[in-house]
C-alpha cells in the first residue's frame, strides 16, 4: 500500500462529512453530534429536524473508486450503526422517531463532484 493511500480515506471522509453537515444545516436540521463512537461502531452524523432524529452514514469515494451507496453500507455495518443508535438514544432519550440515512459523496481531485442523499436508507 502506498503511503498516500493510507491518508486519503480520512481526507475524503472529512470532506464528505463536512459537505453533508452543510447540506443538513441548509435544510434546517440541527446537528447533534459528529463521529459518535462506541466500541465497534461509529455514526458519522446525528441530526434532528423536529420530527426525526437522523443517524447518517456518510460514504465518500473518489470518482475512480465509486461504489453505489446502497452497496457501500453492508449488513454488518448497518447492524453496528443500529446498535450505536440504540446506545445513543439510551444515553440521550428523546421523543423523536429515529431514521437512518446515507449521504454518498463522490470526489474528483479531492473536491466534491456529486452529492446524493437518501432518506430512510436502511
Amino acid at each position: 500500500m502506498k503511503k498516500r493511500d493510507v491518508h486519503r480515506p480520512a481526507v475524503n471522509g472529512r470532506i464528505g462529512e463536512d459537505l453533508t453537515v452543510y447540506y443538513l444545516t441548509k435544510k434546517g436540521y440541527n446537528i447533534l453530534c459528529r463521529n459518535y463512537r462506541i466500541r465497534g461502531a461509529e455514526i458519522d452524523i446525528i441530526a434532528e429536524n423536529g420530527e426525526f432524529i437522523i443517524f447518517v452514514e456518510v460514504k465518500s469515494h473518489s470518482l475512480t473508486n465509486y461504489v453505489p451507496s446502497a452497496e457501500a453500507v453492508y449488513t454488518g455495518q448497518s447492524e453496528r450503526i443500529h446498535k450505536a443508535a440504540e446506545i445513543y438514544l439510551y444515553r440521550n432519550p428523546c421523543e423523536l422517531q429515529p431514521r437512518f440515512d446515507i449521504a454518498a459523496v463522490t470526489l474528483k481531485n479531492n473536491r466534491p463532484y456529486r452529492f446524493e442523499y437518501y432518506d430512510n436508507a436502511f
